[in-house]
């Protein structure tokens, strides 16, 4: 693709559908959201059923890791920026929540991340129902989770952002930023475009892993 189509406010391509190999319309709209850069959305919708859906990240920044104490019911107020390149952490009870193809961006609160978690250990703790050890493991981490919401316990949240669009707004966290081989480490969960490389690079993974070890 010519990276000056980028530079468009909104414009059409056109591919072949997947499904019915008719003509199919691509529509390309770029957006600016505060906290994540500028943006690229892109849809299609072909006449036989099939639907594409994604988003583009046309900017990026520094790579960096924001790491915060969760001690006190203050701390839960915090502001946290998710953006669907953000990694979350919290090392203390072994979770990881990796961005996918369809990860979310939101800004909420450190109550509010702590809440999507214990959602996701809600779901999992009834896949795991006739396993005694992981059953077990979820009960421990949802009481876990349940202390540090009442103010009874303590843990610490990491975010870690390849493209530097994640933040934890506090002056407990800690801001640093991540050398080249942690951020390669890192899914990104959208599309990327890398104008030095020029091509498309479009990390699929969606791994949410709340149970541990």
């Amino acid at each position: 693709m010519n990276p000056d189509f980028l530079k468009q406010e909104r414009f059409e391509t056109k591919i072949c559908c997947p499904l019915c190999q008719t003509d199919l319309v691509m529509n390309w709209q770029r957006d600016n959201i505060p906290y994540f850069g500028e943006i690229m959305h892109i849809s299609a919708r072909c006449q036989c059923g099939f639907r594409f859906a994604d988003t583009m990240i046309l900017s990026s920044k520094e790579p960096m890791r924001y790491e915060m104490p969760v001690e006190t019911s203050e701390d839960l107020d915090a502001r946290v920026i998710r953006s669907t390149s953000g990694t979350i952490r919290i090392p203390e009870m072994g979770v990881t929540v990796e961005p996918g193809s369809v990860s979310e961006s939101y800004i909420t609160n450190i109550e509010g991340v702590l809440q999507r978690i214990r959602d996701v250990l809600l779901t999992a703790s009834r896949w795991v129902q006739g396993d005694e050890e992981k059953s077990s493991r979820s009960e421990e981490l949802l009481c876990m989770l349940e202390d540090v919401i009442e103010g009874k316990g303590k843990i610490t949240v990491i975010i870690e952002d390849p493209l530097g669009n994640s933040a934890i707004i506090s002056k407990k966290a800690k801001a640093t930023k991540l050398s080249e081989e942690e951020a390669q480490k890192l899914n990104t969960g959208m599309i990327v475009f890398d104008v030095n490389k020029s091509e498309l690079v479009n990390d699929v993974s969606d791994n949410v892993q709340p149970l541990g070890d």
